[in-house]
């Protein structure tokens, strides 16, 4: 993950009149903007994966599955913003302002990165759960495993890690992902 050359940080207004780029992953953390690479192909297939088996469980009205690039506002002060790989929302809970979304998602997925750095995954990780996400899972590809994480006492904590099995969130219990189906073949 690069930062702007000679970066300073910016506000939330400043960084609402900057022109869109298209083919970048932009974060936010603190105000300062960091530019993160596109994801490999298998990073790719992963998310793709996990959304091709959650998005036919669910009622397209009631829960947003999103998979798209789009900023998850952290906080305005100082500006944190976050693109999840996936994340899922009850649709009547979500705040849009400024065409950014405004409220936690009841589900957020993240896969690592070889390039991931501790660092970067517990600012992650506080950021989600500042926001209040009840439930992350992190898929780690190179080991297999994912990672399923509760909001308990202001903190996103291991609730499981897994190999095998079948993931079903907290707030969508009629969803249920089997872990074999997510790994790229």
């Amino acid at each position: 993950m690069a930062s702007l050359p000679n970066s300073q940080t910016v506000t939330y207004e400043e960084w609402l009149r900057m022109p869109e780029v298209s083919d970048a992953i932009e974060e936010v953390v603190n105000g300062e903007i960091r530019i993160m690479p596109s994801p490999s192909w298998n990073h790719a297939e992963i998310v793709q994966n996990l959304y091709d088996s959650i998005r036919p469980q669910v009622d397209k009205r009631a829960v947003k599955v999103v998979c798209s690039k789009f900023n998850l506002i952290i906080r305005r002060q100082p500006l944190t913003a976050r693109e999840p790989d996936l994340a899922v929302f009850n649709a009547n809970t979500m705040v849009q302002k400024d065409g950014r979304i405004h409220s936690a998602p009841q589900l957020v997925v993240e896969v690592l990165s070889p390039a991931n750095t501790r660092r970067e995954r517990e600012e992650k990780l506080a950021d989600y759960a500042f926001l209040g996400v009840p439930e992350m899972w992190v898929f780690a590809p190179v080991e297999r495993t994912v990672e399923v994480l509760y909001l308990e006492a202001g903190q996103l904590r291991r609730h499981a890690l897994l190999t095998e099995g079948i993931l079903t969130p907290k707030h969508f219990p009629s969803v249920h992902v089997p872990i074999s189906e997510i790994w790229p073949d």
